[in-house]
Parts: C-alpha cells; sequence; structure tokens
C-alpha cells in the first residue's frame, strides 16, 4: 500500500501493483456465478470521475493519474472496470468500480463494494465512530483476531448517527504521532458498509462500500453501476499523519465550494434563543444586539414557513408565514442587511408533513410501502428523491425562495431516520436523488454558504461535504460533551468543515453549565458561530463574545487552511489538547481542557508538534518568547482555574 501511494512512476511497476489487487472481492451477482479475468488496463493522466453524478475527487492544482483495470467474464459477458487514482501529493488511493452487463438479459446485483483491500499478517486494531443522536462519532478501538469478522455498518437511510463512513485499521500501539495506519472513508450519503476479517493465517481483508443489506439492483443490457468512491490513506507516522493527509485531500480535491479555503462570516441562529416562539421585531432585536458584538451573519431557524408554529406541519410548505414576518423573507433579509449583517435561512426540504398542502395535493409523493400507511417519526415523512417530478420540485421550492430574497447562507436539516424503503436497492435510489438536488441548487446558487444537518451530525460524510463545506456537528452543543466528538470527528474531516457555536448554559441538550470561556475555547477549533439570545445577555457577558469575536476574526484563516495535531487525548485522560499550526509555521493556536478539578495534582504539560525548531515564537498573550524546541519537547503547563471545565487558550505567532 504505501508503495502505490508515494510512487511517482506510472508504468509497468503501478500497473503490477494495482493488478495485486484486481481480485473483485465484494461483488455478488446473483444466483450467476462470475469469474472475472484482467482484459485490459488504461493510466488516465487525471482523477477518475463518478458517471452516475455521485460526488467524486478532483484535480484542481493537483497532479493526479487513474489506473483503469478492465475485468470480463465472457461466459455472463460482464465487464467490470476498477479505478484508482493515486496523486503526486498525497499518500492517497481512490478506489471504485463500474460494473456493466454486456449481456442480453438482466443481471442482478446484490453487492457492490467499492473497494477491497488485503494487508499481510501482523496484529491489527479496528478504529470506528460510533454513537446516536447527542453521541455522534464517539472513537472505539477493537483488536482483531484470526476468524473475526467486524463490520462498521449503517443501514438506517443515511450515513447516519450510530456508525460514520469512516474507519481505521491500525497496527497494534499505533497513536497519533507512531506507527502504522490505513483510513477508508467512503464518499457517500446512504446505507454503508466497511468490513474487516482476518483469514486462518493472519491476513486481513477491508472491503468498504455500499450496505448490501437490503440492496438489489437490476441491470439492463448495456447499462452500469457506479460505486461510490473509496479514498484509502497509509500513514506510517500515526494517526496524525493520516489526518493531515485527509484534511488536505478534501480540502483541495473534494469540496467544491467557493468558501472552502476562505474565512467564513460568524453567525449567530435563532433556534435556541427562540425556538418557534419568533416575531419579526424580536430577531430584529437579536440582529442589532448580535451585530454590536462583531457578529456577521444572521441565520433563521426553522419556524418561518406554512402555519409551523411547532414541528408537527407545513413541512414541504415552503412559502413564508406573513403573520409571524409580515415583510416576508425578502424584506427581513433587508432589514437584517441595513443593519449591517448578511442574511441566512434554515430549510428542511427533504421532508413532508402529513398535515401541509403538499402532503394534501400529492401523498404519494411520501415514501412509503404500496397499500400501507407510511411510518412517521417527529411528525413527519420523506419525500421520494428517487422521483424526478419530487426532485424537481425541491429544486423550485428552495430556488424560488434564495433567488428572490438576498439569502447568503442555507442550514440543510434532514431530521429523520428513512423507512417505509418500498424496494430493494432504494436507498441507493434516494442518495443518488440527494445529490442531483444539491449539485443542481449548489451550482445555481455558487455564491451561498451551505451548511450540512442531520437532526445534528447524522449526515457527516464526504459525500456531504462534496457540496457544503461545513456540517453542524451535533445537536448537543455542550462544550465538555464536543471536546470528544471534535476530537474523534477531525480524524478524518477538516477543521474548517466541523461546525461549532457557543451555546445557552445551563446546556439545553445535557443541562451541564458552563463557562461563557469555555464554550468559546472549545468552539473556535471549527467553524465559530453562536446560537443563543443576546439580548439576555449581561453587560459583562456581551463584552467578553466581543473579546471572543475579535480573537476568532484572528484565528480563522488558520482554521481554514492550518495543519491540525491532536496533543492530548480525552478519550484516555482527564485532559484534552488540540493544535493548529498554519502551513508556514508562523501561526500557532493551541486550545486545552481539564475536564475535572482534581486535588493537589500538577496539570500535564503540553507539547506541541509541527514547528520549527529553529524559530522563535511569541505568546500573544503574555509576551514571552519561546523557542520552537522548546514548545515541542518541553512544553508549557496550562495555568487551569480551580474548578471543573476549566480551559486555556494559547496563540504564538512567530518573531
Amino acid at each position: 500500500m504505501q508503495q502505490i501511494v508515494t510512487s511517482y512512476t506510472w508504468s509497468e511497476r503501478m500497473i503490477s501493483i494495482a493488478l495485486f489487487f484486481a481480485v473483485l472481492y465484494g461483488i455478488n451477482i446473483g444466483r450467476n456465478k462470475s469469474r472475472l479475468a484482467v482484459k485490459d488496463y488504461i493510466i488516465h493522466n487525471e482523477c477518475a470521475v463518478q458517471n452516475d453524478g455521485m460526488p467524486c475527487l478532483f484535480n484542481k492544482n493537483k497532479k493526479a493519474d487513474t489506473l483503469e483495470v478492465v475485468l470480463y467474464d465472457e461466459i455472463i459477458d460482464l465487464e467490470v472496470h476498477l479505478y484508482y487514482t493515486v496523486f503526486d501529493e498525497y499518500n492517497i488511493i481512490a478506489r471504485h468500480t463500474v460494473i456493466i452487463n454486456k449481456s442480453d438479459s438482466d443481471i442482478k446485483l446484490l453487492s457492490a463494494y467499492s473497494a477491497s483491500v488485503d494487508l499481510p499478517m501482523d496484529n491489527y486494531e479496528m478504529i470506528h465512530f460510533a454513537g446516536s443522536w447527542g453521541r455522534e462519532r464517539a472513537m472505539h478501538r477493537t483488536k482483531l483476531e484470526m476468524g473475526m469478522k467486524a463490520e462498521v455498518e449503517n443501514a438506517r437511510g443515511g450515513s447516519g448517527h450510530q456508525l460514520n463512513p469512516f474507519s481505521m485499521i491500525t497496527s497494534v500501539g499505533t497513536d497519533e504521532t507512531h506507527g502504522e495506519v490505513y483510513g477508508f472513508s467512503l464518499v457517500y450519503s446512504g446505507n454503508h458498509s466497511t468490513v474487516a476479517k482476518i483469514d486462518q493465517f493472519g491476513n486481513l481483508r477491508v472491503q468498504q462500500g455500499i450496505n448490501p443489506h437490503q440492496f438489489e439492483w437490476i441491470l439492463k443490457p448495456n447499462e452500469s453501476f457506479c460505486t461510490p468512491q473509496s479514498i484509502i490513506c497509509y500513514s506510517d507516522s500515526g494517526i496524525g499523519a493520516m489526518t493531515r493527509e485527509y484534511h488536505d485531500v478534501f480540502r483541495n480535491n473534494l469540496m467544491r465550494s467557493k468558501w472552502v479555503n476562505k474565512k467564513r462570516p460568524i453567525l449567530i441562529n435563532n433556534w435556541e434563543g427562540t425556538y418557534f416562539d419568533f416575531t419579526e421585531e424580536k430577531l430584529l432585536q437579536m440582529a442589532e444586539k448580535a451585530h454590536k458584538a462583531g457578529i456577521e451573519l444572521f441565520v433563521l431557524d426553522d419556524g418561518w414557513f406554512g402555519k409551523r408554529n411547532n414541528d408537527t406541519c407545513s413541512l414541504g410548505d415552503w412559502k413564508v408565514n406573513y403573520d409571524k414576518l409580515p415583510s416576508g423573507i425578502d424584506g427581513l433579509a433587508e432589514k437584517i442587511n441595513k443593519i449591517g449583517m448578511k442574511f441566512g435561512l434554515w430549510f428542511e426540504p427533504e421532508m413532508i408533513s402529513p398535515d401541509s398542502d403538499l402532503y394534501r395535493e400529492y401523498p404519494d409523493w411520501a415514501i412509503h410501502i404500496d397499500k400501507r400507511e407510511g411510518v412517521q417519526s417527529r411528525n413527519q415523512m420523506v419525500l421520494d428523491l428517487s422521483r424526478d417530478e419530487v426532485c424537481e420540485y425541491v429544486i423550485n421550492a428552495v430556488s424560488n425562495i434564495l433567488a428572490n430574497a438576498n439569502i447568503e447562507y442555507v442550514k440543510w436539516d434532514m431530521n429523520r431516520q428513512l423507512t417505509d424503503m418500498p424496494r430493494l436497492g432504494y436507498n441507493h435510489e434516494y442518495t443518488l436523488g440527494y445529490y442531483k438536488i444539491m449539485s443542481a441548487i449548489t451550482e445555481k446558487f455558487p455564491n451561498i454558504l451551505f451548511e450540512g444537518c442531520s437532526s445534528g451530525g447524522g449526515r457527516f460524510d464526504a459525500g456531504v461535504l462534496a457540496y457544503m463545506p461545513q456540517i453542524w456537528t451535533s445537536d448537543n452543543s455542550d462544550a465538555i460533551a464536543r471536546l470528544k466528538m471534535q476530537y474523534s470527528t477531525s480524524m478524518c474531516y477538516p477543521v474548517y468543515s466541523i461546525s461549532s457555536h457557543v451555546t445557552a448554559s445551563p446546556n439545553h441538550q445535557c443541562g451541564r453549565d458552563t463557562s461563557l470561556r469555555t464554550r468559546a475555547d472549545v468552539a473556535y477549533c471549527g467553524t465559530f458561530g453562536y446560537e443563543l439570545d443576546v439580548t439576555k445577555m449581561s453587560d459583562e457577558e456581551f463584552e467578553e463574545i466581543k473579546a471572543q469575536i475579535k480573537f476568532e476574526k484572528r484565528i480563522q484563516d488558520l482554521m481554514c487552511n492550518g495543519d491540525l495535531y491532536r496533543l492530548i487525548n480525552p478519550y484516555e485522560t482527564n485532559y484534552c489538547s488540540w493544535e493548529v499550526v498554519s502551513k508556514d509555521k508562523k501561526h500557532i493556536f493551541v486550545m486545552a481542557c481539564k475536564v475535572l478539578a482534581v486535588a493537589q495534582t500538577k496539570s500535564e504539560k503540553v507539547k506541541l508538534q509541527g514547528l520549527d525548531t529553529n524559530k522563535q515564537y511569541r505568546n500573544t498573550f503574555t509576551g514571552k518568547v519561546y523557542s520552537g524546541d522548546f514548545l515541542m519537547y518541553h512544553g508549557i503547563r496550562a495555568n487551569y482555574e480551580m474548578k471543573d471545565f476549566s480551559t486555556v487558550v494559547f496563540e504564538f505567532a512567530e518573531i
């Protein structure tokens, strides 16, 4: 694997290595037995492009080559194309498969994985990220034993709160800075599966792709099926080096938004400040106060459309509620702009309420099993995105709102799992419909900043990142809960894609009371914002957020483009620390947290990483100067307050 991704000569050497992996494990052709043999190969001097509209890596300004291996079964007339895309600058292989029916009869696919990799005998562990609503992407580490099969999969309709489509295979003892690690990240927002199996000789096979559970696809003559892209990363220098590879390739070669490498406006969202209970006057009061603090974007969340005063109705009726907003969305946006702020809006376009005009007119547009009443969750159903007319409705309904008001940010939500799957393979059809919608809307409105959300972090995956440069990490915005969530999410996903807000305290999800300082210190490492009622803050608190915003604006470019280093693991200690270093090593941010107060102990030293040992760095808060080697090898001690949930932030600049 290492030899493949670090090789820069695309000749017989690359071909022979790639053919080693060309055995097509993970494709089940139903009752037809298949024996595929190598027929041909082609080398393309560019990234492979998905031919069905699915997101994938692109070249941009990075040199990439793709090996296409053609396999053929002459008995059943089946052709399979294996794609291996590699970059000169990354330890990355992007894998996907295209299956083509060359016969004159139907072929049934029962499974179609994107990648299958065999690794030689070693002591392996698997790291995966599991959880639920409010506890997304907790890190779990499992020793892999002979004869054992470990599967990380989701079959609930999307990438899911429960199991993320990113996993790692490591040698035993691998940590942030030492050891071998293989990352597997699927560019897909539907049901997924990553399987690790060790055979009787200790060899490990890893497969990643669409979950075969409830999957079936009929290939008619001359039809093809394309699997999503699996991005495989290798590091022999620990998990941290793998992380920085993923961050760079996602930022440079996956995420399409114009906002990827740009500073984002600091926002305030009204949701936890008002929920559904707001008036136009109240929103303007919040915006005026927020603007005085330096906040740049006001986001109106749920409750602005149809008869939406609670969560029982109106999803699908994307028409403004003039009783609540007499000026309409266009008028409110204009008033917010006059205050000096940008305006953003919440949507949940994939959903439909049974109590809605849309459902009364088109009840069959909701996903359902024929002759059975559809199952509701959260008083809502899901629109059938496998139907072109439904996709067109969503595109037009959202576009009409965006085209008729100065909306510069969209929060795209999806608040329930999929049920009532009408047929095998339906989830993949739905996912393709979702990508069709996102492609159309983001291309039509390229200047809008889109944020993904799925009842929090229920669809945090590389497929979403291709269209939306940031994703709401979790509905649980408690700073202490977020330590582990942001720590583990950053293993694969870039810092600036991790949406992190300062919210009310006590926290609305878990009831924990934390200081305004702690909430901001944790939220800095991400896309920073607020979600509370600033009109209810004390003068002292208001001055504090003004200082926070001033500091955030100073470090925004660092969070957007810098390299992340995880310094202290909150899963293993009472502390958590992370660091972001600019590419030129001139600007550094460090956050350190002591979770619980402990009597008669000294806090752990924080040893920085990624600095130039020959440079001098000034602490911008104290003025003290340190050498790079001192900060890295001796470290600094954080002076925590004598209380629970204490945080310290450092900023260093080269002198």
